[in-house]
């Protein structure tokens, strides 16, 4: 365990070292099991596999008037000797290649050898050495033996014979025979050239395994020096975007959660400030208008103590909506879905507005939907659009409100007829401290972080939402949520 957590803390530059230099091991060690320690056993297997292939073509043309020219190309080709016999063992054709070849056995051994391959189903292989050879064949046709034998006792010998019917009915035996010579030098020599190649490998392997070590990880230490500035509060950092394709991605992707971060941080600022100028404004009032009550009994009228209760409830709002926004993007706040009648609720809350202003407030719905959502938030949502409205609209003080089914989709809208906002400004209207006018404005309903509450709950219900504007024209914010 203690290893193992050793290991996880080794740097990349060195982990990729290792694994570079282990994989040019194991490279270097399958060499040598394949070109010394298996060679031998590839070389025999691939001689048997060519002997049993030229028996196989030579059965197939044991009838072909070219039997002759096939049996020399064979030989030649694959450094064989061939007999092709009857079953009294005489010889009907031969070919030779090799000088190390059992051709002069006499019709006796012949014969026998005959009978040895019907006996074994018509195949008959055998690979043995050279004094294996002596008792491969009966004792009593020693003296007539009149085989070439290798000089090389090291040499293996290998007969193979296959029994095959002629058209004439006649059967016959193919025999054939090969030497397969002594591996030993070929593999000292490849032992030889191993030991050079497997030092030449370990040098060139472990100085380039330390180029590549370096050379990657020389940008993901980068990142991570400039990743710790970061994290000290410096924002102004740059991470460093070349190097191979996923470490300029990291870069980039860095760099802009750099600059998002910056963003962020000074519209928290401007936030602070904004909450503050907020907060002072009305607790100024309060404290004000009720030093007045209390010093001037005249002054103790319906009207101011209506003032203190407007500044109180503004103040309240703001608290609250600074509370929502904080659950709804924290994920604290849990959601509560159920079906009911969108229209009606829209309507509920317009009857409201109207009771409460002096805004012509119109909305227009061709019939009733419902949908399944929370409905508090979805409340909330539109509130704070109508809140937005309110706030921005023109002198007619007009709002409207309309409501539009495409498919399996409700569409509201709120439109204001205000200055409207400039395009390149639309994308950033909807974060959570973004102001189109960085000149701090009060609302007159509402608390200017209306459209980030809105952002949030719409996000939660996975429906879609977005803002059509122009400069002097007005501004129209819309959802959409999926209908029963």
């Amino acid at each position: 365990m203690k290893l193992k957590e050793r290991f996880k803390r080794i740097s990349i530059k060195w982990r990729i070292f290792a694994y570079f230099a282990a994989f040019t091991v194991v490279i270097l060690i399958l060499l040598w099991v394949f070109q010394v320690v298996l060679l031998d056993y590839f070389y025999k297997a691939i001689k048997i596999n060519e002997i049993k292939s030229s028996s196989q073509t030579i059965i197939q043309n044991i009838n072909s008037e070219n039997l002759d020219t096939i049996l020399q190309n064979i030989s030649q080709n694959g450094q064989l000797s061939i007999i092709i016999c009857t079953e009294q063992g005489r010889i009907t054709n031969s070919e030779s290649a090799s000088p190390y070849n059992i051709i002069r056995l006499n019709a006796y051994d012949l014969a026998h050898n005959f009978s040895v391959t019907e006996a074994s189903g018509g195949t008959y292989f055998k690979q043995f050495s050279r004094s294996e050879l002596l008792a491969l064949q009966p004792q009593e046709t020693a003296p007539n033996r009149q085989h070439s034998e290798p000089r090389d006792g090291g040499m293996d010998i290998i007969i193979y014979a296959r029994t095959a019917a002629k058209s004439d009915g006649t059967k016959v035996m193919v025999l054939l025979n090969s030497i397969i010579s002594p591996v030993d030098a070929t593999v000292n020599t490849l032992r030889v050239q191993l030991v050079c190649i497997t030092v030449v490998m370990l040098i060139l392997s472990l100085l380039l395994a330390l180029f590549l070590s370096k050379r990657i990880s020389k940008p993901i230490i980068k990142i991570n020096s400039s990743a710790k500035i970061l994290g000290t509060g410096n924002y102004n950092v740059m991470f460093d975007e070349s190097g191979y394709k996923e470490i300029s991605e990291l870069g980039q992707t860095l760099n802009y959660a750099a600059k998002e971060l910056s963003k962020t941080e000074a519209l928290q600022r401007d936030l602070i400030a904004n909450i503050s100028h907020d907060l002072r404004t009305p607790l100024t009032m309060i404290t004000g208008y009720s030093e007045v009550m209390r010093d001037l009994p005249g002054e103790n009228t319906p009207e101011n103590v209506q003032i203190i209760i407007d500044e109180a409830t503004r103040l309240t709002t703001l608290v609250n909506d600074v509370l929502d926004i904080s659950k709804l993007q924290s994920g604290t706040q849990p959601m509560n879905r159920t079906d009911f009648n969108l229209t009606e609720s829209v309507r509920v809350i317009l009857e409201r507005y109207t009771k409460l202003t002096d805004y012509n407030i119109t909305f227009e719905a061709d019939e009733d939907i419902m949908v399944n959502a929370d409905e508090l938030k979805i409340s909330q949502v539109v509130y704070n659009l109508v809140n937005n409205a309110i706030t921005y609209t023109g002198a007619d003080k007009r709002v409207e409100i309309t409501q539009l089914v495409t498919g399996s989709k409700v569409k509201i809208s709120v439109r204001d007829t205000g200055e409207g906002i400039a395009q390149d400004k639309l994308n950033d209207i909807w974060d959570r401290y973004y102001k189109v006018d960085k000149a701090h404005k009060r609302a007159q309903i509402g608390t200017g972080l209306g459209l980030s509450i809105v952002k949030s709950i719409l996000d939660m219900h996975g429906g879609a939402y977005g803002v059509q504007s122009q400069e002097g024209s007005g501004s129209i914010f819309w959802f959409e949520l999926s209908i029963l």
